[in-house]
C-alpha cells in the first residue's frame, strides 16, 4: 500500500525538521516547506493526501492557504496554532480546515489526529451510513424538504442542485440524517464525525455546523440550547 504523503508548511526550522523526521519514522512521506506560498506550489505539484499547516507562516499565511487548498480540493487540512484559544482557530476551521493541534505539541498526539481524520475521509460514510438503508429502512436516498440526500452515492441536492461538501461536512450531514429529529451533542458528533477518543474541542463541531448550514440551508439544522443540534425532519 503506498505511503501518506503529508504537506507540512511550517516556518520554524526546528519544529520543522524533528516534526518531519516524527513522521517519517511512522511511515509517512512528508513534504516540508518554510512558507505558505511554497506550500501552494508543492500542493499544485504533488496533490498529497493530507496538509498540515501552521496559521502563521509567511508569504501566504496558514488560514489563506488553507483557502486556496480548499478552492481547489477536498483533501483533508489540518491547522497547528500556538494558542488553543485564538481567533486563528476558528479563522482556520472557517476556511475549510478539518481539525487543529495546538503547538507545542506531542508527536504522538498529532500522529493521532492525522490518522483520525485519514481513517473518516477513507470512509466517508462513518458509522451512520450503514448497509445503504436510512433511518427506519427507508433506502438510500432520504429526503428533508429541497434536500436530498444520498447515503449510497455519497452526493447531496438542495431544490434539484448538486451542493459540493468536504468529506467531513458529509460524515456530519449523514449523522444527522440518518437520525432526523434526534438532538445530537457536540461530544457525540466529535466522538462520531471527528473520531476522537479524548476530549475535543466542541468549536470544530459548532464551526462545521455554521459551515455545513451555509451550504444546505440556515434552518435546516436546528441548535437545541443546551443539548446540541439537530435535523428537521
Amino acid at each position: 500500500m503506498a505511503e501518506t504523503h503529508v504537506l507540512f508548511v511550517e516556518d520554524d526550522d526546528v519544529i520543522r525538521e524533528a516534526t518531519q523526521l516524527a513522521l517519517e519514522r511512522q511511515g509517512f512521506t512528508v513534504t516540508a516547506m518554510p512558507d505558505g506560498l511554497l506550500g501552494l506550489e508543492a500542493f499544485r505539484a504533488d496533490r498529497p493526501d493530507i496538509a498540515l499547516l501552521d496559521v502563521m507562516v509567511p508569504g501566504l499565511d496558514g488560514v489563506s492557504l488553507c483557502r486556496r487548498i480548499r478552492d481547489e480540493s477536498t483533501v483533508p487540512v489540518i491547522m497547528l496554532s500556538a494558542r488553543a484559544d485564538s481567533i486563528d482557530v476558528v479563522l482556520g476551521l472557517e476556511a475549510g480546515a478539518d481539525d487543529y493541534v495546538t503547538k507545542p505539541f506531542d508527536g504522538a498526539v498529532l500522529v493521532a489526529r492525522i490518522r483520525a481524520v485519514l481513517r473518516r475521509f477513507g470512509h466517508a460514510g462513518g458509522d451512520g451510513a450503514a448497509a445503504g438503508e436510512g433511518p427506519g429502512g427507508q433506502g438510500p436516498v432520504l429526503t428533508f424538504g429541497a434536500l436530498v440526500v444520498d447515503t449510497e452515492g455519497m452526493e447531496v441536492r438542495k431544490d434539484g442542485v448538486p451542493v459540493a461538501l468536504t468529506p467531513t461536512e458529509m460524515r456530519l450531514l449523514l449523522e444527522f440524517s440518518t437520525a432526523p429529529g434526534t438532538v445530537l451533542s457536540r461530544e457525540k458528533l466529535l466522538e462520531r464525525v471527528w473520531d476522537y477518543g479524548w476530549d475535543g474541542d466542541t468549536r470544530v463541531v459548532d464551526v462545521h455546523v455554521q459551515r455545513l448550514r451555509a451550504k444546505i440551508g440556515q434552518d435546516r439544522i436546528e441548535t437545541v440550547r443546551g443539548f446540541g443540534y439537530k435535523l428537521k425532519a
